[in-house]
Parts: C-alpha cells; structure tokens; sequence
C-alpha cells in the first residue's frame, strides 16, 4: 500500500525512462523525465533503492542510475495456478520458474515478465523473482459480481485468476451474483489489488447458455462479427453467378452426394464414385468435391482476417462459434442439395488395394444430386431392398460404389500399419433451457468410416501435391514418440510380459501389431491407454516430418475450408499451383498472432534447440508463424469446449448428490484417483484422504495407488463404486468417495467401443451445433498435447480422445504440493475462501 500522499512511478515507468536514455540518469534526471514534483521525490527514490536491491537497476558512485545487466535475466510468460502461485515459461524453453504467491500478487494468468533466478524453493524447484511487466495479457476479466462487507468486487471465473477485482464506483444495474465483464483500470502491484469497472452484464449464472458467454470470454475466443464483416458477408450474392463459372469443370451432371449427419447445416464436401478398368484389373475413380471458400474469402479482405483471427470454428452442445459468417458457412458455400455451388476437386483413381495410383485437382461447379445422412446410407448399405434404398432407387448404385472402395481403403489403411485405438465418444443432449438432459454414447456405422477414408485420400493427395510442386503450406504434422515416452511405456509393457517393436524409432505399424496382440486381454483398456498416452501432439506446421498416427509421409487438411483456416491455406496454395504460380500470405500482422504453444511443443523445442535442430530466427517464414497461430487457436478452441462441457456435467450431477455409481479409472495421481461414472460418462475425483486409513505410495511406472498397510492397490481401468459426494460448479469438480474398493469384477462398465483411428472428417455428426467427429489425428493429437501434464485418459466426451485429459487433471507436475490435503476446490483470492 502506498503510505505517501502522492503516486509514485511504477518501476515499469523508471525502467522504461532508463531504457529510452542511453546515457547514465541521475535520480533529478529520471524525476524530470517523469514530471515528478521536488515535494515528490522522497517517495520515487525510495523506490529507486527497492529496484536496486532487486537487482533491476545500479548505480554508480556518483549517484547516476543505469538498467542491471540482464545477461541473467529471463523474460517470458506467467502461467498461473488455481492456488495462487504460478511458473513463469520462459521464451527460450529452458525451465520453469515457480513463482511463489507474494511474487503472484503482481501479475496476473498471462503477463509477460521480465525475472531472474533467487534461488530454489523447498522441492529444489527454481525460484524466480519478478523483476518487470513486461506486458499485461488481460483488459478484461469475467466474474461474478459479490459485495464483501460493503465493498463490491468481481470474483473472476477463471481460478487461474487468485485475485478478486476490486471495484470501481457502483455496481450500476448489475445485482450481486450475477456474471459480468470488468475492464480492468489498474493491474495488480505487490501491494494493491486489480481495480475495475464493470462494462457488460452477462446475467444470472443459472441462464440458458450462461456457461458458453462465459467460455468464450474466459478463454478469449473471437464470439461476435465486426460490421465491417458483416456488411462484406452482405454484399455477397446470394448464388452461383455465371461470371463465377469461367475455367470451370462443370461436374453437374455428375451425381456428386453429400453424407452428414441429420441436424448439420453446413456441408463442406460432397463424393461420387464409378468403377473403372486399370490395365486388366478393376478399380475406382473417386471424386471429393471441397466446398472453394478461397473463391469468396480473398487474402486479407476483412473476410479472411476474421476467419484468421478465429482459425478454426468452436463447437459447444446447443451451439457453435463458426470461423465465417452464416451467409458463407450455411449458405453460398455450403453443399446444398439442388443448387449451384463452386468446389475445389480432388479426383482419384483408386485400386482394388486402396492405392491412389492418379489424382488431379481443379476448380468445378457441381449441383447435389442428394443431401444423405449417416443413418440413411448405413441402412441402405445394410439392405439395398429395404425402405430407404426405396426412396433413392438412381443413387443406391453409387453408394455400393462408394463402399466398394471404402473397403479398398480400410484395406491399404491396414497393410498401412495406421494405429487404431478403441475408445468410447459420447455426445450431449441438451433440453430447451440448454442444460443436459442426457449423455449418450456416439454409434458409428460404416457410412462414417466411408466418408472418413475418402476424405483421408483426398488430404494425403494434397500434401503430395504440395510436396512434388515444393510449395510451402500447413501440414498436418504428427511426430513419433519421444525417447522419454518410449521408456516409460516400454518399462510397463515389460511388467506384462508385452514388447513394443522398433527400437528407438517404432511405426504406427509396431503399434497396430502389439495393439492385435492385446485384443481380448482383460487388462486391454489399460494397455491402451498406456499406448495412447505415449504419443505426441499433432500441429501445423510448414516442416513435413510425416504423419506417425496415420502412418502417412505428408498429410495435410484440405477437406473443412469452412471451418478450419489451415485448410483454406492448402486451397489457395493448390489453385496457386494449378495456376503455376507461389502463393505466400503477405500483409499479416503478426502481433495479432497467437503465439501460445503447448508444454509438449516446449520441450520438443528445447531438445531440437539441444540437438541443434531447432530453426534459427532468420529461417522462420510466415508459414511458421501461421502454423503455431492455428495450433494455438485449436487448442484454444478445444479448452472452451471443455470448459462448458464440464460446467454442463457439474450442473447436471448435482440434483445426484449422494447416489452411487459404477465406475472405471481413468487417473490416478499422487492426490487421489478419477473414476468415470458408467452410463452418465462423467468423471470425478475420489482424494486419497478417501480412499482409507492408510498411507498410499504413488507408483508412476504402473498407474496406482497402494495402501503401505492393507495392499490395497487402485490402478488404471480398475472397478469402483462410488458416491457423489460433493459438486463445485465453479471449479468445475465432482468429488467422489469410495463405496467399494477396486476390482476388475465389478457390473457395467464403459459404452459402445469404437476405433479411434478411423475418423477423418471434420463432420457434424448429429447437429450443426455439435461439435463434428473427429479426424484420427485430431483424435489423437489433443490427447498427446496434455500428456505432460496429466496421468489420465478419460473417455466420456462430446470429442471423447481430444477430451481424455481434461477435467480436474489438467496439472503440472508440480502443481499439486506434496502436502496437499483434502482440498478439491480453487480460490478466486481470500473472499473466495468466505463464499464457499
């Protein structure tokens, strides 16, 4: 607290006046250059003396101060924990520092910092001390509205934020308890916390839709269309124009279908399939028309800057933040049946093996014969004499086609070696208030993994286009397992008699074999998921090491221009080549990207850097840049889905507290276990303290807790029965305790099996709203990016593989304090602990 009468200058304010001279400045010269008054300067050089004690600034003999050396200096970006310390992640990559909750009171979840090393706390950790802000990460910040004994201040939603908002005048007509946006007038300081006012009333948290407001502010997710977009999106023609057709392939009277799922409004590809005789043997041409966005969306027209702002569209139950205007997602791009409609073609001759031996890309026009749904071509294809196939006697040719060669690709898929993991995806049905009603497992049919392949052809076909014309792009990059990863799942395969092939280097095909070997065991899931967990993160990236999941040289995205911008990239780069030109994205202001990478790609890039493979700052394109900023955005994506997702769950479990429930183990900690509750797909988690009298020693290398005392063991996939003994709506946890000890023998168990590594279509499964199913490396690469923080795969989730590490595990492995007891909820600063 500031004990004069008068302000002084912050340290950022000094630093930057020393920053700006060169030359040495005298404590007069730095008051003058801050128009600090004679009267005020006892208070300035007060702090002119803290700085130098912490090492920011020296002085020399005559009295004149100059910037400390900052060879030892470490800038990077705070991360913050629900308890109230933090780490700052350096820029660099080199090792966290903790930073302990007095240094925490400075800053707040994101802030960029200047610090440097004063020593290591208790566990050997590195301490750092905050030195300088470098940069403030948040203006806004959203919360509930609380009066604390007179005093109005915003508890933030955001546990990562551990300081309640003081407020700044009146409350206005905002009531206490209800959800608001404060614009924040004064950053926190060691000795004052964050100041400020309210400029949007959200409403009551109880709202229909309340928890996705809140999502896409908490986690900065671009929610509403500028003007100037909405006026360029209504200027568009409302259909295909003829001026739209020149140097076009007029596939119209091809009868090109789509196949979605029944309540999807926006549909990006459409496919067609004939046989054909390659030489003496039979084999398929395969049509997959794309819908050409890039021919309505144009390089930095306000247009393609919002969809590059957004990347990717944001997929909530009930709901979805699309990445372009409904005018272009639902409508002129959208492949609606019996109408016009402008695609960018990848057309492939297939073999009876599944190999692509010719493809071609061009732009064409085509006009939907059909709009299928899943359900309706799986029960077609189920009995080509039944009722539906009735109603669509001229295409059920077509559809055998296109599952003749479906079964060519599943077949080139296996001799491939792609991994396929099993694993459970759920959806959420909501009622008309937005709340859940239900969670249902997701029945996939062979029309789902028809469309899936033939998208994966047509995605494998433009990376290869990319790559023989070496032009630069956004490939979808799906790196190998780390040496780290690959000994510790190696070291539990051991215990169970089981061996991964490959040596420092296995295939996707080393693990499809062992994955045969453990089909039918019963401790499958459990080996599953160790296989699972030892993958990495699938990104962006312009450098093509390959696609390890896949199991495919050069993957790229090209099938979703309507929801993914990377994909709109491989469309301007193709027709670029088509037109035998380079296409680079120019005039792109790269302070607007995100720049966020996961902990995952923090390490990688440090052991790069320590190999000496790591891009020198002159190397890095445009492409690097666009490639990290959509990485980003997905995940940044994939945590406000979470987010509202667990919110919904939490809402929903709490008219069940008390019940029991069946349930399997999907984390196991050094502070409790996670169980998923059978038929809800909801997890939670039981805390050692609850599991009974005895002390459990934490074993990493086999996922369990055992009793020191009693023996009793919980591992990984193992049975429990446990009650619901506590929700927090606003730490989004369920807290269990244990009815029954573990067993492998309990009833029930997870829903309806599914392959993980078949999905490639970014679909709308069931509703427009929901989020579409998964690519197999989408599948994949979220569940890789959270290994480093987690001990845990979780199965019941809208994106069941994306989603297996989030919820209540989502951690450093520092972050719980060895002493941590009982305490499953997070604080948003001391009046929190009053509201609870």
């Amino acid at each position: 607290m500031n004990k004069h009468l008068y302000p002084i200058p912050s340290r950022e304010e000094i630093l930057g006046v020393l920053r700006t001279n060169k030359a040495k400045m005298t404590a007069s010269a730095i008051a003058d250059g801050l128009s600090v008054k004679p009267e005020e300067l006892d208070g300035m050089t007060r702090r002119l003396n803290a700085m130098e004690r912490d090492g920011q600034i020296k002085v020399d003999k005559g009295g004149s101060y100059t910037i400390a050396n900052q060879d030892n200096f470490i800038s990077g970006k705070v991360s913050s924990h629900r308890e109230g310390y933090g780490f700052l992640i350096p820029d660099d990559g080199s090792e966290d520092l903790f930073l302990p909750e007095r240094e925490m009171q400075k800053v707040l979840h994101g802030d960029r910092v200047m610090a440097r090393v004063v020593g290591t706390d208790r566990r050997g950790r590195l301490e750092g001390g905050i030195l300088e802000i470098l940069e403030r990460a948040n203006t806004h910040v959203i919360g509930r509205l609380l009066n604390e004994n007179g005093v109005w201040i915003v508890a933030p939603e955001d546990k990562r934020f551990s300081q309640d908002i003081l407020l700044t005048g009146a409350p206005g007509k905002a009531k206490a308890g209800q959800v608001v946006s404060v614009e924040l007038t004064e950053q926190p300081t060691r000795y004052a916390q964050p100041v400020g006012r309210i400029v949007e009333v959200l409403g009551d948290v109880d709202d229909p839709g309340m928890e996705i407001e809140i999502a896409v502010r908490k986690f900065g997710v671009p929610h509403e269309f500028s003007e100037a977009v909405k006026k360029a999106s209504a200027k568009l023609p409302s259909e295909v124009r003829d001026v739209d057709l020149n140097d076009r392939v007029d596939l119209r009277d091809i009868p090109l279908v789509t196949i979605d799922g029944e309540d999807a409004r926006d549909f990006d590809d459409a496919v067609y399939c004939e046989p054909i005789k390659i030489g003496r043997s039979r084999g398929h041409r395969l049509i997959v028309a794309i819908a050409d966005v890039s021919h309505y969306v144009h390089p930095n027209d306000v247009l393609d800057e919002e969809a590059l702002l957004r990347s990717t569209s944001v997929y909530f139950p009930r709901r979805v933040i699309p990445m372009l205007p409904e005018r272009l997602s639902n409508g002129l791009c959208s492949l609606n049946p019996d109408v016009d409609r402008l695609t960018l073609v990848c057309d492939m001759v297939i073999t009876q093996d599944g190999e692509v031996t010719a493809y071609q890309f061009y732009p064409a026009v085509m006009h939907s014969a059909a709009r299928f749904t899943y359900t309706e071509v799986a029960a077609i294809l189920g009995n080509t004499k039944g009722p539906e196939a009735g109603k669509r006697l001229t295409l059920v040719p077509h559809l055998l086609h296109l599952y003749e060669v479906f079964q060519s690709l599943l077949k080139a898929r296996q001799v491939r070696g792609a991994i396929d993991f099993e694993t459970t995806e759920t959806y959420i049905v909501c009622n008309p208030s937005g709340k859940i009603e239900k969670i249902l497992p997701r029945t996939r049919n062979d029309a789902h993994k028809l469309i899936e392949e033939c998208m994966l052809a047509a995605n494998v076909c433009a990376a290869n286009l990319l790559e023989t014309y070496k032009h630069p792009g956004t490939y979808r990059i799906h790196a190998g397992p780390t040496k780290e990863k690959l000994t510790q799942v190696r070291n539990f395969l051991k215990q169970v008699g089981l061996f991964l092939n490959g040596g420092d280097s296995p295939s996707a095909s080393d693990y499809a074999e062992l994955m045969k070997k453990i089909k039918g065991r019963p401790d499958a899931p459990l080996l599953q998921t160790m296989l699972l967990r030892s993958m990495q993160q699938a990104v962006y990236s312009p450098d093509n090491i390959g696609h390890f999941g896949l199991s495919y040289d050069a993957y790229a995205h090209f099938t979703s221009p309507i929801r993914r911008y990377p994909d709109l990239l491989t469309h301007r780069a193709i027709k670029a080549i088509l037109q035998g030109r380079k296409y680079e994205p120019k005039g792109i202001d790269l302070s607007l990207l995100n720049t966020t990478v996961s902990n995952a790609a923090r390490k990688q890039m440090v052991a790069d850097k320590a190999a000496g493979k790591k891009k020198v700052e002159k190397d890095l394109t445009i492409w690097d840049a666009l490639g990290v900023h959509c990485s980003a955005n997905e995940r940044r994506a994939d945590e406000a889905s979470r987010d509202v997702e667990a919110w919904l769950k939490c809402y929903f479990i709490r008219g069940k507290l008390g019940e029991e429930f069946t349930g399997m183990i999907t984390g196991v900690t050094q502070f409790g276990i996670f169980v998923q509750l059978d038929e809800i797909y909801i997890e939670g988690l039981v805390h050692v303290t609850e599991l009974g009298a005895d002390y459990f020693q934490f074993d990493d290398a086999r996922h369990e807790l055992r009793g020191e005392r009693t023996g009793k063991r919980y591992q990984l996939t193992d049975k429990v029965r446990v009650q619901v003994s506590r929700v927090d709506l606003d730490a989004r946890k369920i807290d269990l305790s244990i009815v029954q000890p573990a067993s492998s023998k309990l009833p029930g168990g997870p829903g309806e099996q599914r392959s993980v590594g078949t999905t490639e279509k970014g679909r709308k499964n069931s509703t427009n709203t929901r989020k579409p199913a998964l690519e197999p490396e989408e599948k994949l690469a979220p569940v890789f990016s959270k290994a480093t923080k987690t001990t845990a795969v979780k199965k019941g989730s809208v994106k069941a593989s994306e989603d297996s590490f989030s919820g209540g595990r989502r951690q450093k492995s520092a972050a719980a304090p060895a002493s941590a007891k009982k305490k499953t909820t997070g604080t948003a600063g001391k009046a929190a602990k009053k509201r609870r």
